[in-house]
């Protein structure tokens, strides 16, 4: 079936131009009136950014891949350069590796044996960052440590992919930077709070985005929510949809869902919440899961129903399901 050649996708653009103008305001004239109001309001837009640069590494909105980057150049959320994330999230998506502690770079499960040999105090950090409270709290500053640890590792053997990536990264900080120093009121200090913040916000939607199951096809969620935290994710709350067909755009993810809502939830093995509220309810000071991988060695054998198709666009896997409407995008 031949899908419709899009030249710009609009409502990303209109997104973006929303997102860049509550950034612009919280660094300039809310930090005058009220620095509270102005962190939360920048922790809200680089949330919001952060979820921008996910549809931009799948390949949106423009045809043209290099000018929907220049759109995330700016290092606007400080603490992950956009190649990195790109490279690791495109990783992420061989959904037969999903929740594997070494292959799914975005796993929070570690391998039993490497688990029994941690010092209790980093288990009791583990078992508390497990938690959706541990996890806005201290999970921004774990990814970060991790992050850090394994790029000055890699960077250290000469991978120069990782070097380009903080290659890029820093002149993006600088555009930040000189922002902040001659048009800008908000100070660093605040500013990097803000990052910390909106990463926060990022980690409800990560919470349970994936769980640990025999079937691959099963272990992603669906988050039937379409109220400010969906538009903040950009409804990848949508999350096996999106897995399923991840260069579809952001805006089309819950008509192609509640189209088919059945399937999909046969799918993932009615692996499903209504809403966040339930979530806060149940998973707020309660951890969701072990941090040890409760079935280790992950099974990534026959997880695909046919043969994945490469999508040239944005160079990820998306399978092709009998039974679905292929989406026009």
């Amino acid at each position: 079936m031949q899908t419709e050649v899009r030249a710009v996708e609009w409502p990303t653009l209109i997104v973006f131009a929303a997102t860049y103008a509550l950034w612009v305001l919280a660094t300039t004239v809310l930090w005058s009136l009220s620095p509270t109001l102005a962190i939360l309001a920048a922790a809200l837009a680089i949330g919001q950014y952060s979820s921008l640069t996910h549809e931009v590494l799948h390949g949106h909105p423009f045809r043209s891949q290099r000018l929907s980057e220049a759109l995330v150049f700016p290092g606007l959320t400080v603490f992950v350069p956009y190649l990195r994330f790109k490279d690791l999230h495109l990783q992420h998506h061989f959904d037969p590796a999903l929740t594997d502690p070494y292959d799914d770079p975005e796993s929070n499960y570690l391998d039993p044996a490497v688990w029994a040999r941690l010092p209790a105090p980093a288990k009791a950090l583990l078992r508390f960052n497990n938690t959706l409270f541990g996890r806005m709290l201290i999970g921004p500053a774990i990814s970060t440590w991790a992050l850090a640890k394994g790029d000055l590792a890699a960077m250290g053997k000469g991978d120069r992919r990782v070097w380009l990536a903080w290659a890029l990264h820093l002149p993006g900080l600088a555009l930040v930077w000189a922002w902040l120093e001659w048009v800008g009121t908000m100070p660093g200090w605040a500013y990097v709070l803000a990052a910390y913040l909106g990463w926060s916000l990022l980690k409800i939607r990560t919470y349970l985005e994936h769980r640990a199951h025999e079937a691959a096809r099963a272990r992603t969620v669906v988050i039937e929510s379409q109220g400010p935290l969906s538009l903040l994710f950009l409804n990848n709350n949508y999350h096996v949809v999106h897995h399923m067909h991840p260069g579809v755009a952001w805006y089309k993810l819950p008509a192609l869902y509640f189209g088919n809502r059945e399937h999909y939830l046969r799918r993932n093995d009615g692996y499903v919440y209504r809403s966040y509220v339930p979530i806060f309810r149940q998973f707020l000071f309660r951890a969701k899961d072990p941090v040890p991988h409760p079935i280790f060695p992950v099974d990534k054998g026959g997880a695909l129903d046919q043969p994945a198709e490469l999508r040239g666009g944005a160079g990820v896997v998306e399978e092709r399901h009998a039974g679905l409407i292929v989406a026009r995008h």
